[in-house]
């Protein structure tokens, strides 16, 4: 329709029915935020060093000194991948001789764990590295097992957008909500690291679909403010709520298995939802079914407690041909016009440079120096007042505005970051966190941007493609954070300079704020060109002209 806000208007903003799909919704992202860096606890990876079998005939001296010391960052540690050659330490101990006296250790050879590894349990009582043995040659399975997830996470976010765009955003989001509560609970039985990582790939799949699907479905039910509040304050509240709870749950559940069991339990409750949550009337429409569109408006106007038109929709025969016209709109569509393709483009180089930046900090708390579950906690807890100056920003400031000042001042940050003294490692995770912060806060605002730039047709479509953009690099993030073993610099300026560049390319973006949202790829708002004040007498007011350029598009679009 023309002018859906305004032919359901007689609802209201905020009654009974908009807050059942508002607090519904975003409880639906709570799993979400506790499953999406689960692995900075299950796939931790514990001090350890080559195991001595109890069977080795050697003294207590000699099991002492049978690994080789080494210094790592101006400490000394032990070895966790050689020992001391086992059948040469079982001689001098048989021979009665003292390594510290007798024996000159510098010059007996070294060998591997072929015995295995035995690993600290001051942290935690098992993780996937201590039971699969993902250390030394190894170890490169660790950020593997990450970067798989979100492969799951980006097939997800590529095909169930099209899919929810051609089946509906219900059956979707509740499809994926049963997938990821399935697999992540038939982790607990797996017998082997490959059988994990498949296992894995189809939670993260599962993960990022019910989050999506969960989104549009309530930017497209929602009208006015709650719509606002629900793209940023709401969803992403919502999912920074679970992953805080994922350090209170990792923190009494030390076992990883465990750990598993209790992140899928919470799911259950979310089965009787299906008859709360109603499927999207913006949807319905835009596929020509209409009287179940005017079914879910008149239940909803029956809650509200307000009467209902007797005709909600006046359906024309040339919206009928429109409808099976633009019955569907797959990926290519979102590449068809220049209008569009360049939106595509920016908006992924965007979500790809968010989510490279999100994921390298949250994946590195439990590296940063102190406790890991308290500094993943502060790490989740800044993202409240990131996703609430977000909705603030969404309010009353501009979208394009927004963005770009939140990545710059994340940019600069990031760069800050490297100038901080080693003695001073307070400052640095507090710098991190302050990056965190802002990065958070953009990733919350580009959602909804997203989403008020794509029409009906394509909403959820174009959101999946940019989410799957996104998850590109939350799959390189934990190579990106690895670079920090060679120079511990490195990922900071990349990261910065990743930031910055991004986001002078959202100036290129059209703005969205203060227009409803676009039904038609017709109704698209258009890039506009950048217009400096000196080429142009007429142009001596940007904001007066950008305000009249908005009132411009209003009016030939509606009217």
């Amino acid at each position: 329709m023309e002018d859906y806000d305004g032919e359901i208007a007689f609802l209201g903003n905020w009654g009974r029915f908009q807050q059942i799909v508002f607090f519904l919704l975003c409880a639906s992202a709570v799993p979400n935020g506790f499953n999406a860096l689960s692995i900075v606890f299950l796939g931790d990876s514990p001090p350890h060093r080559c195991l001595i079998p109890e069977t080795a005939n050697i003294t207590e001296e000699w099991r002492q000194a049978s690994i080789p010391t080494q210094v790592v960052n101006g400490e000394t540690e032990y070895s966790r991948c050689t020992r001391y050659r086992l059948d040469l330490i079982s001689n001098f101990s048989a021979q009665g001789l003292s390594p510290s006296k007798d024996v000159n250790l510098s010059e007996v050879p070294l060998e591997g764990c072929s015995n295995g590894w035995t690993y600290s349990k001051e942290t935690y009582q098992s993780t996937i590295v201590t039971e699969f043995d993902l250390v030394c040659d190894n170890e490169w399975k660790q950020p593997f097992t990450t970067s798989i997830y979100f492969f799951g996470v980006l097939s997800g976010s590529f095909f169930s957008g099209q899919l929810s765009d051609r089946f509906g955003r219900k059956p979707i989001l509740f499809i994926t909500m049963a997938i990821q509560t399935l697999f992540t609970f038939s982790q607990v039985f797996s017998p082997s690291w490959e059988v994990f990582s498949v296992l894995f790939f189809i939670v993260g799949l599962g993960q990022i679909s019910n989050y999506v699907a969960a989104f549009v479905l309530g930017t497209e039910i929602l009208t006015g403010p709650p719509r606002v509040i629900y793209g940023s304050l709401g969803v992403c509240g919502f999912f920074a709520f679970g992953y805080m709870m994922l350090p209170l749950f990792a923190y009494f559940c030390r076992d990883w298995r465990m750990l598993l069991i209790v992140m899928s339990l919470p799911s259950v409750v979310y089965i009787p939802l299906w008859w709360f949550i109603p499927e999207s009337p913006r949807w319905l429409l835009s596929q020509g079914r209409v009287e179940e569109a005017e079914a879910i408006l008149r239940d909803a106007a029956k809650k509200n407690r307000v009467t209902a038109p007797e005709v909600i929709f006046a359906e024309t025969e040339g919206e009928k041909e429109q409808f099976k016209r633009e019955e569907f709109h797959g990926f290519l569509e979102l590449l068809k016009t220049s209008n569009i393709r360049h939106i595509t483009l920016i908006f992924c180089l965007v979500w790809f440079t968010l989510n490279v930046g999100y994921f390298g900090l949250s994946l590195n708390t439990s590296k940063l120096h102190g406790d890991p579950y308290l500094n993943c906690f502060i790490s989740a807890a800044t993202e409240i007042p990131a996703y609430t100056a977000s909705w603030l920003a969404l309010q009353y400031l501009p979208r394009r505005l927004c963005s770009i000042v939140k990545m710059l001042i994340g940019g600069a940050i990031l760069f800050l970051i490297q100038l901080v003294p080693s003695d001073l490692p307070s400052l640095a995770i507090s710098l991190e966190m302050i990056g965190k912060f802002c990065l958070a806060s953009a990733s919350a605002l580009i959602y909804p941007y997203t989403g008020e730039l794509y029409p009906t047709i394509m909403r959820n479509t174009a959101v999946g493609t940019c989410s799957t953009a996104s998850r590109v690099g939350a799959a390189i993030a934990p190579y990106f954070v690895h670079l920090g073993t060679y120079n511990k610099n490195l990922p900071y300026i990349l990261l910065g300079s990743l930031t910055i560049i991004s986001a002078v390319s959202v100036l290129f973006l059209p703005e969205s704020f203060g227009l409803p949202l676009p039904e038609t790829i017709e109704q698209m708002p258009k890039r506009e060109r950048i217009k400096w004040p000196c080429l142009s007498s007429k142009q001596k007011n940007p904001q007066k002209e950008g305000k009249t350029h908005s009132v411009k598009i209003l009016e030939e679009t509606w009217m």
